[in-house]
């Protein structure tokens, strides 16, 4: 939504209906509302500025007794003193500036308070909690080393159908530990065939050495590689696959993601904006109590209109913990978003 000359005002506001049928627990219904407004102002074509709040009442089903959150979106308490800052609400805050490069080119700086997750481990058909799955497992790896809305900066580099994506950040805490660094590195390249565009990226992530290590004692460092494909079948099919896996120095839930899915569009049965997601996520566990969890989702996203969408949606989720009785259970949800 144009405000003036360069001003816009953008965002997304949902609320999800989401019931469990969970053992080890009793059947409920939860009903979260999120709300992320957005503030963009380009001075010119060159200098860019963004700032993003987040807001919402409720936290879901993200105390199932299963570690996978039903949701991804950034609920009440994940709004609340983020990364241990004191800082509550503001998600992102930064200044980007674009590069003038000969040729087809284009680089693009930005600083302030970041996500590194918009800018590495992008996919098509498993990115969006507000628009496609909801489970954590399907719309980005479920690591620590993705970090969300803390210092740092990070460079854009696109010519032709290669890209390159770097972050550095400062995060104040991942919640057992203290404050650390973050680096990551994107490759990307895209493909065009007879099938339609694909889209494979390589991801290398790495922390300093300053995560706990599963005792709790000593620094550890986090490592990760991330493989994010997502390819075109044809006029009305699509997929993805998403593999990543984490070296266990440090404590950490999960060693390695599995996950596949395909998307089908609605131009097949005559609704060009509708589309069906299903997808699996296999997750092996790391060093501390789960010993693996797995996932498996499908939605209906209905357009309402353009930027309007109800979906409904089931999850089947199960763990299998060391020590500790293992859990398992059905998520029935409905989401409403609305892109503004």
């Amino acid at each position: 939504m144009e405000l003036a000359d360069g001003l816009e005002f953008d965002g997304v506001v949902a609320v999800a209906v989401q019931c469990q049928q969970a053992s080890g627990a009793e059947d409920k219904c939860r009903s979260p509302a999120p709300l992320q407004p957005e503030l963009n102002f380009s001075a010119n074509e060159r200098n860019h500025l963004h700032v993003k709040l987040g807001f919402a009442s409720g936290n879901g089903l993200n105390n199932l007794p299963v570690n996978l959150s039903a949701w991804a979106a950034d609920l009440e308490d994940d709004v609340k003193d983020i990364n241990g800052r004191d800082r509550s609400h503001l998600l992102t805050a930064w200044y980007r500036h674009d590069f003038r490069v000969a040729g087809a080119s284009e680089i693009k700086l930005t600083m302030g308070i970041i996500d590194a997750t918009d800018y590495l481990d992008h996919n098509r058909y498993s990115n969006d909690e507000y628009s496609q799955f909801m489970n954590a497992a399907l719309v980005n790896a479920p690591s620590t080393l993705l970090p969300s809305y803390d210092a740092g900066a990070a460079l854009e580099w696109d010519s032709g159908d290669w890209s390159l994506r770097g972050v550095a950040m400062n995060v104040g805490s991942d919640g057992p530990g203290g404050s650390y660094d973050f680096f990551g590195l994107q490759v990307g390249r895209r493909v065009n065939s007879g099938l339609g565009e694909g889209n494979y990226r390589v991801i290398l992530a790495a922390t300093s050495h300053d995560l706990p290590e599963p005792g709790g004692d000593g620094d550890a460092r986090g490592k990760q590689i991330i493989l994010s494909f997502d390819q075109q079948l044809g006029p009305y099919w699509g997929g993805f696959v998403r593999i990543a896996v984490e070296d266990d120095a440090a404590a950490i839930n999960y060693d390695a993601l599995y996950s596949a899915g395909i998307d089908i569009v609605g131009q097949a049965w005559g609704r060009p904006l509708d589309n069906i997601g299903v997808a699996y996520g296999y997750l092996d566990g790391g060093n501390l109590e789960i010993d693996r969890s797995q996932v498996a989702e499908a939605y209906y996203r209905l357009a309402l209109r353009a930027q309007l969408w109800l979906t409904a949606d089931v999850q089947y989720i199960s763990e299998e913990l060391d020590a500790a009785e293992n859990a398992d259970g059905w998520v029935f949800g409905l989401r409403a978003s609305f892109e503004f």
